[in-house]
């Protein structure tokens, strides 16, 4: 490794030892990057050097109008952020900042003003409770917070010495999305609009981005500052082939890596611009394609299947690819979406653990049911759980090599995800002997709904907490609309009772101890748990009741 920038080595020390990596395919071309590098200067100031300082960058909603804030605008807005949180927070290279907001221009702003300054961003989803904040800072070591003004609550909670989820590193936070005396913004508007990037090594890390395992205890995957650029110069450059003219819009969120790329990084690399947008529906987003005149969508299936429908009432003549990815991309809804469109869809497996999309197809190079081939950069085989090769239409263990792949923070499930140098995701496919994959199934208990990840066990141990639940067990079922749903199975203690009351308190239990997006939509009450002889819960015997 190139030697670090980071003052504060804590991310660097806590990689997991080389041995324990995958294979990294770096003699290749489209990565040959060099020893150092940062990745905000390569995202926003190449684009001034290549003279797109005048157009649009990102497009905000304002008062129910369009307004663009420019490349040269928003550099300016960026180093004048960096600025604050070295000169007025003191923050040192490698500090770890906890960022957290819905997707807008302010939290770009923050984003990217936290990597050209050499720290290490990890981004959090505006719907995480005190409890999974805490989980995160804690894991990570995080010193300082930038958060949404809008989101103070539960960070709070984290910031209260008497409280249960009392974060005791994060010294400071700066809330941003206001101009009130002391916020971001209020201090950013008197410092001078330049600032000297850090001289970070292109094997620094500069993001932690965190998932959630079967166990539901967070995994912080860590990225270096060339593998935010390697998302932006694979999948976008060889699959979705953008341009400066277009117009990016969706639904995920930045602190997702797909809403991080897809809704940032991939329209800057190349100059173009992109819509952020807080809370979109269905129907919102087909009015942002149509005011915004976007060209480019990402956002999951179950919002294209409902979007469908709604076609006919937008004029979505601009729209010219849409991306799929976070979930499953039924047959059935990529021929609906077509039939409804005339646009084929781009469909796309990745995961957090390699920062972005590693498998997909587009336009003529479309097999029905398949998610398409390996990115180029990118090798994939379905092994056998001795990781062998299996035969071509054979279902195996989807395995991946690249230019990004899996390093944890200090996790043991390391060796899991990573065996032989191969990234394993977890995703029984098949894959033919053209080399398209076909996904089958989540080879663990992962429920995937609406492009979340959730973890039973979690939600299990939340519900466990109410007086009236003895035992439970969740599991996913199949759901039309989201691809799956959260169903519970509740064993009452005595004195308690099943019915519609009993179900509702126990959803609204659960949502308010974790993201709302977890509760479970179903909930069963039967008189025994199926285990195993060693006690064990059975799932699958779960899923088949």
């Amino acid at each position: 490794m190139q030697p670090t920038a980071h003052v504060d080595t804590f991310a660097r020390d806590h990689l997991p030892p080389e041995s324990q990596w995958p294979d990294m395919l770096l003699d290749n071309p489209d990565v040959a990057y060099p020893a150092r590098m940062n990745c905000a200067v390569e995202l926003l100031d190449r684009a001034i050097e290549a003279g797109h300082g005048e157009r649009p960058a990102i497009w905000s909603d304002v008062d129910g109008k369009p307004q663009a804030t420019t490349y040269a605008e928003l550099l300016a807005l960026v180093n004048r952020s960096a600025r604050v949180l070295v000169e007025d927070m003191g923050l040192k290279p490698g500090n770890r900042v906890l960022l957290r907001g819905p997707n807008t221009l302010q939290m770009a702003v923050a984003f990217l003003a936290s990597l050209k300054a050499g720290l290490v961003v990890i981004p959090t989803m505006p719907l995480l409770r005190a409890k999974e904040l805490k989980q995160i800072a804690d894991k990570a070591q995080v010193c300082a917070a930038l958060c949404d003004v809008r989101l103070t609550e539960e960070l709070a909670r984290c910031m209260d010495p008497a409280g249960e989820f009392f974060c005791e590193g994060i010294k400071q936070v700066r809330y941003f999305h206001d101009t009130a005396p002391g916020t971001l913004e209020a201090l950013a508007a008197g410092k001078p609009a330049d600032f000297p990037a850090c001289d970070t090594a292109s094997d620094d890390v500069c993001l932690i981005a965190f998932t959630s395992g079967t166990t539901g205890t967070p995994k912080g995957c860590m990225h270096f500052h060339r593998d935010v650029i390697a998302m932006c110069d694979l999948f976008p450059r060889h699959v979705l082939q953008p341009a400066a003219d277009d117009v990016f819009c969706g639904t995920p969120p930045l602190a997702f890596t797909f809403g991080l790329g897809g809704l940032l990084c991939f329209p800057l690399r190349v100059g173009a611009s992109t819509v952020l947008i807080e809370k979109l529906t269905p129907a919102l987003l087909l009015d942002t394609i149509q005011r915004f005149h976007a060209t480019i969508v990402f956002t999951a299936p179950t919002f294209y299947r409902q979007m469908a429908a709604l076609v006919a009432q937008y004029d979505l003549s601009s729209l010219r690819k849409t991306v799929s990815a976070g979930e499953a991309l039924p047959q059935a809804t990529r021929d609906l979406w077509r039939d409804a469109t005339g646009i084929e869809m781009i469909d796309g497996i990745g995961g957090t653990e390699l920062i972005h999309i590693f498998v997909s197809s587009a336009g003529a190079d479309v097999r029905p049911g398949s998610i398409g081939r390996a990115v180029p950069g990118y090798v994939v085989q379905a092994l056998d759980n001795d990781l062998q090769p299996v035969p071509p239409g054979v279902t195996g263990n989807l395995a991946v090599r690249g230019p990004t792949g899996c390093r944890y923070l200090a996790d043991e499930r390391q060796s899991v995800f990573v065996r032989g140098g191969w990234n394993l995701p977890g995703d029984a496919v098949s894959i033919d002997a053209d080399g398209y994959v076909f996904y089958q199934a989540r080879s663990d208990d992962m429920i995937v709904s609406s492009g979340y990840n959730i973890a039973g066990p979690e939600i299990e141990t939340v519900l466990m907490q109410h007086p009236a639940v003895a035992e439970c067990g969740v599991t996913g079922v199949p759901d039309e609309v989201r691809g799956q749903v959260v169903k519970a199975f509740v064993v009452l203690r005595p004195g308690f009772s099943a019915g519609d009351a009993l179900v509702a308190e126990l959803q609204n239990f659960v949502k308010n101890a974790v993201a709302a997006y977890k509760y479970p939509r179903q909930i069963a009450f039967i008189d025994a748990l199926p285990r195993t002889e060693t006690g064990k819960l059975k799932r699958s015997a779960l899923r088949s009741m």
